[in-house]
């Protein structure tokens, strides 16, 4: 039984990067095994011969949710984790043992993400709410002149009136790096393929919420190279487009009663009851008692 089993799906993925991700999550102290799934058209030309590196070629591009996929199935009924790891992260010794220590002391939690840092220091707020229709059509389908009016809007989305230096369960946590316990995907699924690229994270997430607590960890730390490159090809902002209509045809576009509930405590109006919550949560957690229940 391994304690980790990790995938990295790639496309055409940059070598430089890739061997810092690589050389990231097997510098630990646990036993892990590493899954490479490429989606590229050729073969990646560098090999990683290390025994518990498996690099699997597709042959064809499945998407991000579908080549993850690939490992998942394998991972099941081998590790007590998987994390779904971004190419384009890396992090320091250490990490990889301070989320699993943490999860291994609050079994409650299926999914956990670190705090993720730009390459400057600065801080990613990749915790969000749950989104509705509004939230992505002003935050990725708006002129940034036009967005400049709803500033209050998307920052309430991305939760920045909350404290991103605290323990806080979040619905909608980044893809980047799910710390994900094994056996909650046997009971929440896999990643939706559906999903070609976008949204993929917010869906498993979603589910993982509905049978598991999803938390951000801020104690530990990753630096995630964030390009946002669907601001700038149009390939990609149409496949951001197809993943937002199929995201709200499965979970409902206005009348997303579910949504309602689950966001309600992270509205900004909402702040000084989900503070008290947050420092009852850090109480348990320096206790290595379980995570409080929020009001989802």
């Amino acid at each position: 039984m391994y304690d980790i089993t990790c995938s990295i799906v790639l496309y055409n993925t940059p070598i430089d990067k890739l061997e810092k991700a690589v050389t990231s999550f097997l510098n630990c102290t646990l036993k892990t095994k590493l899954y490479l799934v490429d989606n590229s058209p050729t073969q990646l030309q560098k090999q990683f011969n290390a025994p518990n590196i498996e690099y699997i070629h597709t042959g064809k591009n499945l998407g991000y949710g579908a080549g993850n996929n690939v490992a998942i199935k394998k991972a099941i009924g081998l590790s007590k984790y998987h994390l779904v790891l971004n190419p384009d992260v890396k992090f320091d010794k250490n990490t990889l043992e301070g989320m699993f220590n943490f999860m291994e002391r609050n079994t409650d939690i299926g999914l956990s993400m670190p705090k993720v840092l730009y390459e400057n220091g600065n801080v990613q707020h990749l915790c969000k709410k749950l989104p509705s229709p509004s939230d992505l059509f002003l935050r990725r389908f708006i002129p940034e002149k036009i967005k400049n009016h709803f500033k209050n809007v998307l920052d309430e989305y991305e939760l920045k009136h909350l404290d991103y230096n605290a323990t806080m369960q979040v619905p909608n946590l980044s893809g980047c790096f799910m710390f994900i316990r094994t056996n909650i995907l046997e009971q929440s699924g896999m990643f939706d393929e559906r999903f070609f690229l976008y949204l993929e994270d917010t869906d498993l997430c979603r589910r993982i919420n509905q049978c598991a607590h999803t938390v951000y960890y801020p104690f530990e730390t990753i630096y995630h190279c964030y390009n946002k490159e669907s601001y700038r090809n149009s390939k990609l902002l149409l496949f951001h487009l197809q993943s937002t209509i199929k995201y709200f045809n499965k979970w409902g576009w206005f009348f997303d009663t579910k949504r309602q509930i689950i966001n309600k405590p992270l509205k900004y109006r909402n702040k000084k009851s989900y503070v008290k919550e947050v420092r009852f949560i850090n109480t348990s957690l320096n206790a290595s008692a379980g995570i409080h229940d929020l009001s989802y």
